[in-house]
């Protein structure tokens, strides 16, 4: 490994399994102190334990475990460099069966997660003039959906556009406020709940052929969280093995 964030104190916010459990290993490789957050305590405590990190219970909806989280990266490292929130849910609900306590649940963990974090995490990256701020977005939303996937949609649409404003806003700062938008990623989730007739579907719609894997999504962030991304701000990346490219199902069909 290089030492890319060596040094660097980072809280990673859903980082008990997948993509955010993907992003903290990674991290950890390139020298980064970590700070781990989740709502599941005994899930997250074993990957803090794993690592060498620190652990915090975090309900990221709520600014004041967003705040808890922070004091415990200041207090245990006296500085914050990078905060990546990752936290998020997605259950399967169509628009018609959604009700207003589903939909604000979504809001609060998704988007206001997104908000909370950054609130949070924003004065001790003023004062010290540096700062990488880094979200989990999605393809789903910004780009495409599908049925089921409103409210998790509007979501993941709000979280970009969110990037983009806040960027601007914290420029001046020495801040950089940037995202990820996986697309299909293999985690323990997808294979408990979508099973293999879904992830075979999927890879058939995907040109490299195959799903992502949280390393794949880890390895995005961490370009961003480094030096190598020192000029970039307000943007995502995308992490979808070419999801979005086909125009139609023939794609891999050759000229005869």
């Amino acid at each position: 490994m290089t030492g890319r964030l060596q040094d660097k104190v980072a809280l990673i916010i859903g980082s008990a399994r997948g993509i955010g459990k993907g992003i903290a290993q990674r991290f950890a490789e390139e020298g980064a102190r970590l700070i781990l957050a989740d709502s599941e305590a005994e899930a997250g405590q074993a990957t803090a334990d794993e690592l060498g990190a620190a652990f915090i219970r975090t309900d990221i909806s709520q600014m004041a475990d967003a705040e808890a989280a922070v004091a415990l990266a200041l207090n245990r490292q006296g500085r914050l460099d990078i905060v990546v929130q990752n936290a998020g849910i997605y259950p399967w609900q169509l628009i018609e069966n959604t009700s207003p306590d589903d939909w604000d649940r979504v809001m609060a963990v998704n988007l206001r997660g997104t908000f909370n974090a950054t609130l949070a995490a924003l004065p001790p990256m003023k004062a010290q003039g540096y700062g990488r701020m880094l979200y989990t977005s999605s393809i789903t939303g910004p780009r495409v959906s599908s049925p089921g996937h409103g409210h998790y949609s509007a979501s993941k649409a709000g979280i970009n556009g969110f990037i983009r404003s806040a960027a601007l806003e914290f420029s001046g700062y020495g801040i950089t406020v940037n995202g990820v938008e996986p697309g299909n990623i293999l985690t323990e989730a997808i294979e408990l709940h979508r099973g293999a007739a879904y992830i075979k579907n999927m890879e058939d719609s995907i040109p490299l052929g195959r799903l992502g894997s949280p390393r794949d999504v880890a390895n995005a962030f961490l370009f961003l969280a480094s030096d190598d991304a020192s000029y970039i701000t307000g943007t995502t990346i995308v992490v979808d093995g070419g999801q979005l490219l086909p125009e139609g199902k023939d794609f891999r069909l050759l000229p005869p």
